[in-house]
């Protein structure tokens, strides 16, 4: 099996991520004694610097993680929920939208990604506030390195920023153009922003959690949700093709806090437990495509590394059952008993009689305890069925000139010599989401989109509740001891292409790093999560070094197949630890020249 880069292996500890910056940072708190969720924070906030196109301060955090001390995985919920003032007859009947806009203060829930980081690093941390948020301050204030992406997603909105939105073209362009990949990017007001929240965190006095606290009340009660407040009651251009003010106030700010919940712990064969977020989440999907496809493991099979025709194919069909099943039956008012049935292994069978020698281009929700699907107007009426946005990438982000974007984020794994273990999967706050604040020096996130307009969904917007995000970090176990930590953005595709990993890891008996290097693929035969809503029935798309072959193959059993070149699909990071021997492995993903592991 051909591999990018080695499995790195230590004992001391290690840090994989989407960005080299973010890995560096985090490897050098754990080498000035931190642990993994020190680490995991220091991480975090550097990707709001160094990938601003892909989350933001203004975006949400969900992490899963275990420490040293319990091995029984914990959720972060760092997603904010929908402001008070979003209903579906504010944006329906006043103001005549059928969609969420995704773009723009329409768009916005309660940020949520600095009070999550802030909770987890002072229940769970051992550093000050000042010491994991420096490296993100300095390359804030000194400047970073524009990757590639950063200069063609400016580039694609600089119109919008030109004619519309002035304090994103006065941050992010110079006489009109976008930087160039290499040249030096700061942004001062950003980092003025967390030096005040450091200056009114250290207020408060020496107690590390004290001073955590205080920050985290500057932000939720005190300049941040002002600056915020006052912003968004200014009307903006959103992809609507129309300006509107938004909704959110500095009092839903104030009624936020980040909270723990339980992780959903699904049992595997092979003594293997996999950890999610819950129902209100994407995250069970992968337990869904997995449970589907255990009575199919005979059919799963890798040659050189490499999947042949017939798993993807069962992997491809279990994934749009389990998508379909998604889009009726998850969101943060479903049925919480729902949740047992459809990961029930009776329901899973009844499934898998589903996945034939063809491919299928329904969708075809199921009847978990015998529920009724239900699905939303736009999706039950076809409405978005082969559409495309316009934009740049097919693995990677997708952005389309009037903002919307699909599948932006980033992701950080951690794990230390003390068996602590942390997944996150940050986002939201998009350079092109929404106008920049000018005085705070970032925007606010857009994760609304995610909701329906229609009534009596799961997935309905509703004032306080939280959109059923993409995101979907993991954790695994076996024997019961926390042993994997892996996931990667990608929007919809987020835990299609984990099922690749896992597949090829768990499966293939591949390493990380050639499991993360292994071909990947996803299909689009679903409603996207994302603004306009649009969903291609039948596609597979797929990554050329599968072969000519078994495309060909692929197209044969009735697939769409689009051949998305040799390296694009993913962008997986993994870190790994064997509880015997306390060894320690991590992985980065190779595509788009970007994202590194660290460690010793």
């Amino acid at each position: 099996m051909f591999t990018t880069r080695p499995e790195l292996a230590g004992t001391h500890g290690m840090v994989a991520s989407t960005h080299w910056l973010a890995s560096a940072a985090g490897m050098a708190v754990l080498e000035d004694g931190g642990n993994a969720f020190d680490a995991a924070v220091a991480a975090g906030f550097v990707l709001q610097v160094v990938e601003p196109h892909l989350n933001g301060p203004g975006g949400e955090v969900p992490a899963l993680f275990a420490t040293a001390e319990d091995p029984r995985p914990r959720a972060l919920c760092g997603q904010g929920p929908a402001p008070a003032g979003a209903t579906i007859r504010h944006y329906r009947d006043d103001l005549g939208l059928d969609l969420v806009p995704g773009t723009g203060f329409l768009a916005t829930t309660v940020p949520g990604a600095w009070d999550g980081w802030l909770l987890l690093l002072r229940d769970h941390g051992t550093k000050s506030l000042r010491d994991v948020l420096g490296y993100a301050i300095g390359y804030a204030r000194s400047g970073f390195p524009a990757v590639e992406r950063i200069t063609s997603t400016i580039d694609t909105v600089r119109d919008l920023f030109t004619e519309h939105w002035p304090t994103s073209a006065d941050l992010w362009l110079t006489g009109g153009a976008a930087p160039r990949p290499g040249e030096l990017i700061r942004n001062p007001a950003l980092a003025d922003t967390w030096e005040r929240l450091l200056t009114e965190a250290e207020s408060a006095g020496a107690g590390r959690e004290a001073q955590l606290d205080a920050a985290r009340r500057a932000w939720s009660r005190g300049f941040v949700a002002e600056a915020v407040d006052k912003f968004v009651r200014t009307p903006h251009r959103d992809n609507s093709g129309r300006d509107h003010a938004g909704v959110l106030t500095a009092q839903d700010m104030a009624d936020f806090e980040a909270g723990y919940e339980d992780a959903l712990a699904v049992d595997l064969p092979g003594g293997w437990t996999l950890a999610k977020f819950g129902i209100w989440t994407q995250g069970p999907v992968l337990a869904q495509q997995l449970r589907i496809l255990e009575g199919l493991t005979d059919r799963v099979r890798y040659v050189d590394g490499i999947a042949d025709a017939d798993t993807v194919h069962v992997a491809v069909e279990a994934a749009k059952l389990a998508f379909a099943d998604r889009e009726a039956f998850y969101g943060d008012a479903a049925d919480p008993r729902v949740l047992a049935d459809l990961l029930s292994r009776d329901y899973a069978a009844q499934r898998r009689d589903l996945v034939g020698q063809q491919a299928s281009w329904q969708l075809r929700p199921g009847s978990p305890g015998g529920r009724t699907a239900h699905l939303p107007a736009h999706v039950a009426e076809g409405r978005g069925a082969s559409g495309q946005v316009e934009g740049a990438g097919v693995g990677e982000p997708t952005v389309a000139p009037t903002g919307e974007s699909r599948g932006d984020t980033v992701h950080v794994d951690v794990v230390d010599r003390w068996g602590n273990m942390v997944s996150a999967t940050p986002s939201g706050g998009w350079l092109q989401s929404s106008p920049t604040i000018p005085e705070l020096g970032f925007c606010l996130g857009s994760r609304a989109q995610m909701f329906w307009l229609d009534e009596g969904l799961p997935n309905s917007l509703a004032p306080g509740k939280r959109p059923r995000i993409t995101l979907s970090p993991s954790l695994a176990l076996r024997g019961g001891e926390p042993v994997l930590a892996f996931g990667t953005p990608g929007g919809d595709q987020q835990d299609q292409w984990q099922l690749c990993f896992w597949l090829a890891h768990v499966h293939g008996g591949l390493n990380l790093q050639e499991a993360i290097d292994s071909p990947a693929w996803h299909t689009g035969a679903f409603p996207s999560s994302f603004y306009p809503r649009t969903w291609e029935p039948g596609r597979l798309v797929a990554e050329s070094r599968l072969g000519a072959e078994r495309l060909a193959e692929l197209r044969r059993r009735g697939h769409d197949v689009l051949d998305a070149g040799p390296w694009s699909l993913g962008r997986l990071s993994a870190v790994s630890r064997d509880p015997e021997t306390g060894v320690l492995r991590a992985a980065a993903n190779a595509r788009g020249a970007q994202g590194y592991a660290a460690g010793r």
